[in-house]
């Protein structure tokens, strides 16, 4: 089991490279076709309602959206190709962030993205593109912290289990990493309210099923006293983690985010890649 097609967002921020680079490793591990997305910024809705608008002023702001776009593209293929990829595609796309991540991502196994950024400014940057893609594309989202360096993200992992479909979905998606892990701890979470607790212990299915898949795990319960989100990082701190798989909770309503507390926490709080699905 391996991804095939990896998706990585291509803008012209000062967290691309690293986005990209280990969207490339990944991608030539698994010998995947990787492809760099790069939007325009203006929702393919308004440019259908204003087909009739694009002279003068609005066809050169098209003109240079479009240039930073390919700008982006141009960065994307030269630092995939150093990181090793081998089969790369450009998409340039005439959309918003959120909507063209989001469409181009259910055509993925993974996409990855950074974790938000208030510092930076950048034209038709949304701070909701991370919960967007994640609640909208029926994919997991890889996600690189906006600090720090990541040379692997696969190394020794932390898994995020309470029994939920969303957490089931992470574990599905995640395989082709966790199987290539040196350690994988699965941290055991309360179940949610309605899930009926399993005659054996806690954690026991899970850790078989992971263990068939040749996956070396190791169970452990997550003691949290209060906030979860800070106690898996925490966790994840412990054991020198490189990856946080967790299952991405919440609802989109229209162009609002509405994510629950562990989901929220963790975007907001991370220190390390998560893997994420909802």
């Amino acid at each position: 089991m391996a991804y095939k097609s990896i998706l990585v967002h291509a803008d012209l921020s000062r967290h691309a490279p690293q986005r990209i680079a280990i969207a490339a490793r990944l991608a030539h591990a698994h010998q995947a076709h990787l492809i760099g997305a790069a939007m325009t910024g203006m929702s393919r809705f308004t440019l259908e309602n204003n087909r009739g608008m694009r002279g003068g002023a609005v066809a050169a702001q098209i003109s240079a959206l479009h240039g930073q776009a390919e700008q982006a593209l141009d960065q994307f293929e030269t630092l995939a190709r150093q990181a090793g990829a081998a089969s790369l595609e450009r998409r340039l796309i005439e959309d918003d962030e959120d909507g063209g991540m989001a469409v181009s991502a259910r055509y993925s196994d993974l996409t990855v993205l950074s974790q938000h950024d208030d510092s930076e400014a950048l034209p038709g940057a949304m701070s909701d593109l991370v919960p967007y893609v994640m609640l909208n594309a029926a994919r997991p989202v890889l996600i690189v912290p906006r600090s720090g360096q990541f040379a692997q993200v696969y190394n020794t992992v932390v898994v995020a289990w309470d029994g939920s479909m969303e957490a089931t979905r992470a574990i599905g998606h995640a395989l082709p990493l966790l199987r290539a892990a040196r350690l994988v701890v699965l941290a055991l979470l309360h179940p949610p309210v309605g899930h009926a607790q399993p005659a054996r212990h806690p954690g026991a299915d899970i850790a078989a099923y992971l263990s068939r898949h040749g996956v070396p795990v190791e169970v452990r319960p997550a003691v949290a006293t209060g906030d979860i989100g800070a106690a898996l990082l925490a966790m994840a701190a412990e054991v020198h983690a490189d990856l946080l798989v967790m299952g991405g909770y919440g609802h989109a309503r229209f162009r609002e985010i509405l994510l629950g507390g562990v989901t929220e926490t963790v975007l907001r709080q991370m220190t390390l890649p998560v893997l994420m699905a909802h």
